[in-house]
């Protein structure tokens, strides 16, 4: 979320505004391939809401946090996502600097709650693989929901506090064309750690482990299949394959969500040592936000529940009496 390492007149110079020449047909064909993205995130998540909301059989810890990165790559789509495409295919910032203020904080407070549902979610996995026991009698959908809501908070206050101590808002914006906030250096340290280095670790610390608990769980299952009675065996093993198969889907959603995350982050923090291109953060800048409409495709590619959730919310069959406790989970 930063470029303060150069001055902000040279990286202006860098970002200098300049609208792209493409042939009509091109042109149109990118504004309809980036309605066809933000209706694709706006329609995938909306369908994650809407099932977790409906179905009872979804109403778990996890699924809240669940429906938290649901809820918060909707708005990206639906707040943020055009105004990145739009400026990417302009290569310039056509708005004024009102809709810009707006859209930075929008999109800070989007993008760090983002990373940090991401966070909460490898944290939900480790507690739920390393001790279930603890995990079941603590962690209720209260608690969850308690945690969700200090998540939300917490990044609308950090975000705002961000942007009013960083000194003139409106004077570091601008360049002519474009919309960046450049911070300040100590504003630039604080915000990387408490927005990249620390939510990363987090997530690539307890993933790891998240992997060592889920090896040992194979091993556990195949030590079941050769010396457990079949009920006992059935029951145990089928209680581990579904954590190890939550915590293998949720881990490739991290692991994607890392893949587009980074490129803005890196790009950011070699601002000073690389030629800075408008064209090319632009890039980088908008992968960053299409990571909101991968999350509902991995969803419907690994968890055959969230296949079934959009055939009867399609099908107009969530209407019918007594749909909520259909059960989709088998």
């Amino acid at each position: 979320m930063n470029l303060t390492e150069l001055n902000q007149s040279d990286i202006c110079e860098h970002f200098s505004c300049s609208k792209r020449s493409v042939s009509p047909a091109l042109y149109n064909l990118l504004y309809v391939g980036s309605a066809a993205v933000v209706l694709l995130t706006l329609c995938g998540n909306l369908l994650v809401i809407i099932s977790v909301f409906h179905f009872k059989q979804l109403h778990t810890p996890t699924n809240i946090l669940v429906l938290s990165l649901a809820v918060s790559d909707f708005l990206i789509g639906a707040l943020v996502m055009p105004s990145v495409l739009i400026w990417a295919i302009e290569s310039c910032w056509i708005f004024d600097t009102g809709y810009c203020i707006s859209f930075l904080i929008t999109g800070y407070i989007l993008t760090s709650l983002s990373i940090y549902n991401v966070a909460l979610i490898a944290v939900d996995r480790y507690l739920a693989l390393s001790n279930p026991f603890l995990y079941t009698n603590n962690i209720s959908r209260r608690t969850m929901s308690i945690v969700v809501i200090s998540n939300w908070f917490a990044s609308l206050l950090y975000n705002i506090l961000l942007c009013y101590f960083n000194g003139s808002f409106t004077s570091s914006i601008m360049c002519p064309g474009e919309c960046f906030l450049f911070l300040n250096e100590v504003w630039s340290a604080i915000d990387l750690v408490i927005t990249f280095i620390f939510p990363l670790s987090v997530i690539i610390i307890l993933y790891s482990r998240v992997f060592l608990i889920a090896k040992k769980h194979a091993t556990a299952i195949r030590e079941l299949n050769n010396h457990t009675r079949p009920q006992t065996q059935k029951i145990t093993s089928h209680s581990m394959k579904s954590e190890r198969k939550a915590a293998k889907v949720l881990g490739i959603l991290v692991s994607v969500f890392l893949i587009f995350l980074l490129p803005y982050y890196i790009y950011s923090l070699l601002g000073d040592v690389i030629e800075l291109q408008s064209e090319t953060f632009l890039k980088v800048f908008t992968v960053l936000y299409l990571n909101s409409t991968i999350n509902p495709v991995i969803y419907a590619l690994f968890y055959p529940w969230f296949r079934r959730c959009i055939k009867l919310i399609l099908t107009l069959k969530i209407f019918q009496t007594d749909s909520a406790i259909i059960n989709i989970l088998t």
